[in-house]
């Protein structure tokens, strides 16, 4: 397990454990084991360590105050391993890549006074590759921390956004950048991939961690923070903002995890959008393209689905950039797809985004283009943007006249759902295995006998309704790849064969008419055994999916909060057809809108209704703007004298002795506290206020029987 627990601090003596999610009482239990990075807060010191910004702390538990932090911390691992084993793997329990603990390796340095190196990424030519530059060029390269480039490094400013990134010009690697630009728009991958328990603050020491998805299991790649420099430049990719590093440092663990830059330089955009998120990927042809393919992209950009699309190789040598402005040879990240009313029509538009950061379409739609004067005020206010940042609109026909081929990607295919009828759901049947291939001819016979899946499709459907993907793993030394594709047979006849390709991934959509199928993978035969996965994703009918696959979360840098006025469309979309919220609907809004808040169904039964999910509403827009007035620089934190001020205009009774304890629960070391802690902080303080008054009928002071005291100590 890689759980990140720190503190600078030898001794504590309480722990406090959130074992209901978001202050949820309608959680169950399992979101404990479940849910990922688990925060931990060390209430008596003012210390928390942040594993999942989405948690907060509700049971305390003493430990021995003597206890050391490093045996404590032994002691939560064991004991999260033992509630749930199998999910070894898993964003929350992800493996140790070249077994390196980023807890233990961090508390050494810190305990050492000492700057991490990593010696199984060191710096030098090897982790470049000597085959991307001359040799005389590569001695050139210089590494430099952070802190050595800039006073005041930051791991983030002002959250995370795409144009966070600048691709530098030295490395091909924009199939990882496009792959990277369009996921920083999804919360729910970016904290699977970005563990939080990291900075230049406090625990600075040189070490940092990301996750990414590798054969079927999440992995935490661990690096220093020695970034490589070539006349005075990033040779990789550079952020925007000097003192930004979250871009760098990520491209650094990824370029760990291929075993070198070079093997950034050039690349599938297939491959890295399923390693930043370990989802399904399918790639289009542009240039044949499917039915329905808009509404699929369309479908796939309101469900929170993750694009991308390839320009094709170079026509006119020498010259990489077109007249039209598109970038030959080159991957954007798609960020969305719109129908707007033109003329007397409509027109089907996608926006993109070039990692390079400039270079824009300069055609039809294109930010100084007459055709946005052609289209009713209100669609221009909220689409059109004219900024040299790399993102532009076109229109879907010269997509596919300039592009060749559309990558979509999501932890399932429900961009696949596209039209009317899409009550059906998805699941997904995963199988490690390896081929034995034996001899030095061609045979596929020998290689399917022992490795025949069988699946049934309950009925037709007049979409896709199976969706097969076969991963091999290449050789750890060489990385070579083998030649791998499968068969579908119903009986003895073969439905469909992929032929074999020397390609890490085939993932192919089917409609397959109802009946038993059997999958063979197979592979050209090789000297040694290859490892592959199988993963079978099938379309049921009539359970309706989760809504988290369909309505995508906010970008986190640039948040918007939703107009309280709005509450009804809002309930309904997450409600997904019935009358009340259930505890996983109410936490998904919450999630998506404000990261995190603690709140309690009104009627304790489990359920919120439209007129109780509409106060809750309106009591985020109160207090949203309480805090926006009581933050007058922007810091994004209110101290303790803004929080008595709240307090005491909201006709609150707190001592000096509670108000204390509140910063000290809700806020941080420096006892700030932010936004999503103060929402947490107020629902609380009025929930436990307004219980109280209940209680005691106005006598000042309450007597519990036990079941009133055991109701209010775990519900409230």
């Amino acid at each position: 397990m890689e759980d990140f627990i720190h503190t600078r601090h030898h001794r504590i003596s309480w722990i406090v454990l959130q074992e209901l999610e978001l202050f949820n009482p309608l959680a169950k239990r399992t979101a404990f084991c479940e849910n990922f990075y688990h925060e931990f807060r060390f209430m008596n010191l003012g210390v928390r360590s942040h594993l999942d910004p989405n948690y907060s702390s509700t049971l305390f538990w003493p430990l021995n105050s003597h206890r050391k932090s490093g045996r404590m911390k032994e002691h939560i691992r064991s004991l999260l391993q033992e509630q749930n084993q199998a999910t070894e793997g898993s964003p929350a329990f992800p493996l140790q890549f070249n077994n390196q603990d980023f807890v233990k390796l961090q508390n050494y340095c810190l305990h050492q006074g000492l700057l991490f190196e990593d010696d199984t990424f060191p710096a030098n030519s090897h982790s470049i590759g000597l085959n991307l530059f001359p040799e005389e060029k590569l001695r050139k390269i210089q590494w430099l921390r952070p802190n050595e480039l800039v006073r005041n490094p930051h791991l983030f400013v002002d959250g995370i956004s795409r144009f966070d990134i600048l691709q530098g010009q030295k490395i091909g690697n924009c199939w990882v950048l496009a792959a990277l630009g369009a996921l920083t728009q999804q919360q729910r991958f970016l904290k699977n991939m970005i563990p939080t328990d990291q900075g230049f603050n406090h625990t600075y020491a040189g070490i940092f961690h990301f996750q990414f998805w590798y054969f079927g299991s999440w992995v935490d790649v661990v690096i220093d923070d020695r970034l490589p420099f070539i006349d005075g430049n990033y040779l990789s990719v550079h952020p925007r903002s000097k003192n930004e590093f979250w871009p760098s440092l990520l491209e650094k663990a990824y370029a760990k995890l291929q075993g070198s830059y070079e093997k950034l330089h050039y690349g599938f955009i297939s491959e890295a959008l399923v390693d930043l998120t370990g989802g399904v990927q399918l790639t289009f042809n542009l240039g044949i393209p499917t039915d329905h393919l808009f509404e699929i992209m369309k479908t796939a950009a309101l469900s929170g689905c993750l694009m991308a699309c390839s320009s094709p190789e170079m026509k006119k040598t020498g010259r990489q950039v077109l007249e039209n402005g598109i970038v030959q040879q080159h991957v954007y990240a798609v960020i969305d797809a719109r129908e707007v009313p033109y003329m007397d029509g409509k027109e089907l538009l996608i926006k993109l985004w070039n990692p390079w950061g400039t270079v824009e379409w300069n055609g039809a739609w294109s930010d100084h283009s007459m055709e946005w004067d052609r289209v009713p005020q209100s669609f221009k206010d909220k689409f059109y943007v004219n900024r040299a940042d790399g993102e532009f609109w076109i229109s879907f026909e010269d997509l596919k006249d300039n592009f060749s081929f559309l990558s979509v990607c999501n932890n399932l295919p429900t961009f696949l759902d596209f039209g009317k009828e899409n009550n059906t759901s998805w699941s997904v049947v995963s199988y490690f295995n390896q081929l034995s291939p034996e001899g030095s001819n061609y045979q596929r016979d020998a290689l399917s006998r022992n490795h025949q899946y069988f699946i049934k499709v309950p009925e037709f459907m007049m979409k896709y309704n199976v969706v097969v993907a076969l991963m091999q793993r290449p050789d750890n030394i060489s990385r070579t790849l083998a030649n791998i594709g499968f068969q579908i047979k119903k009986g003895r006849t073969i439905v469909h064969d992929t032929q074999l390709n020397k390609i890490r991934d085939i993932t192919i959509p089917y409609q397959l008419n109802a009946g038993d199928y059997i999958i063979i993978p197979m592979a050209s035969p090789q000297n040694q055994k290859l490892k592959f996965l199988l993963r079978i994703f099938l379309r049921s009918q009539g359970n309706i999916r989760e809504p988290s696959n369909e309505f995508s979360s906010e970008t986190t840098k640039d948040m918007l909060f939703w107009n309280p006025d709005n509450y009804e469309s809002v309930f309904f979309r997450y409600a997904y057809q019935n009358s009340y919220l259930d505890a996983s609907q109410l936490q998904r809004i919450l999630n998506d809108v404000l990261l995190k808040v603690a709140v309690s169904s009104i009627n304790a039964n489990g359920k919120l209704s439209l007129q109780e999910f509409k106060r809750l509403w309106g009591a985020f827009k109160k207090y949203e703007d309480i805090f926006g007035r009581e933050d007058e620089n922007n810091s994004g934190f209110l101290t303790i004298s803004n929080l008595q001020r709240i307090v005491q205009e909201t006709g609150l009774y707190v001592s000096d002795k509670v108000l204390h304890l509140l910063v000290l629960r809700y806020g941080d070391s420096t006892q700030r506290i932010n936004f999503p802690d103060f929402v947490c902080c107020m629902f609380r303080l009025e929930t436990m206020s307004k219980a109280f008054l209940n209680l005691s009928k106005n006598r000042g002071s309450i007597c519990f029987t036990e079941d009133e005291w055991m109701t209010m100590i775990m519900y409230c």
